[in-house]
């Protein structure tokens, strides 16, 4: 491909591990967690829903917010984007980017930023935020970039080597009205 490198994407996640033991998990988790684990802290770094990463490419998820929930299923991915979308003490709960939610311990989570390349199709990575600009790679989906800066319709990301802009419409891991410098 001309001007470009391909990034292959590396492992994906595991898969769940049953319905029955969610919706299990879900009935103990409404019973036992308290109705404040829902709500926002009032400190700017604990503001809910936020983004952050996996520290780790061995984290259990689990069915509530305790080492005594089981484990529901596990990400083998390091630096997979998640969304913090509920605290309760050392506990996060976590949404994924297909919306799959689960508990894990905050050690297990980085603030250091990464984004997910979505879609079904290679994405282009430019040397400027605009469309006209050189393409400096083509990435295809399941691609992890380190979060280096945002402005308007464009985000600047870094996978592995290579630092480019890409359209904020093709990644997950940033919100659409959220800018960083």
């Amino acid at each position: 491909m001309p001007g470009g490198v391909l990034i292959a994407p590396g492992r994906r996640r595991a898969a769940l591990l049953g319905l029955a033991g969610a919706v299990a998990a879900a009935l103990a988790l409404a019973v036992a967690l308290p109705a404040h684990a829902q709500n926002e802290r009032p400190d700017k770094a604990g503001k809910l829903p936020r983004f952050a990463s996996l520290k780790s490419d061995d984290v259990n998820v689990r069915t509530g917010p305790g080492p005594r929930y089981p484990v529901d299923w596990k990400f083998v991915r390091r630096d997979m984007p998640v969304e913090i979308v509920a605290e309760f003490e050392t506990w996060q709960k976590i949404r994924d980017w297909e919306g799959t939610e689960g508990w894990v311990h905050q050690s297990m989570l980085s603030a250091r930023r990464h984004v997910l390349v979505t879609g079904d199709k290679l994405q282009e990575l430019h040397r400027k935020p605009e469309e006209a600009a050189t393409v400096v790679a083509r990435t295809e989906p399941g691609v992890i970039g380190q979060l280096q800066q945002c402005e308007s319709n464009w985000c600047r990301v870094q996978m592995r080597k290579v630092t480019g802009w890409v359209r904020r419409d093709a990644i997950w891991g940033v919100y659409a009205d959220e800018d960083m410098k």
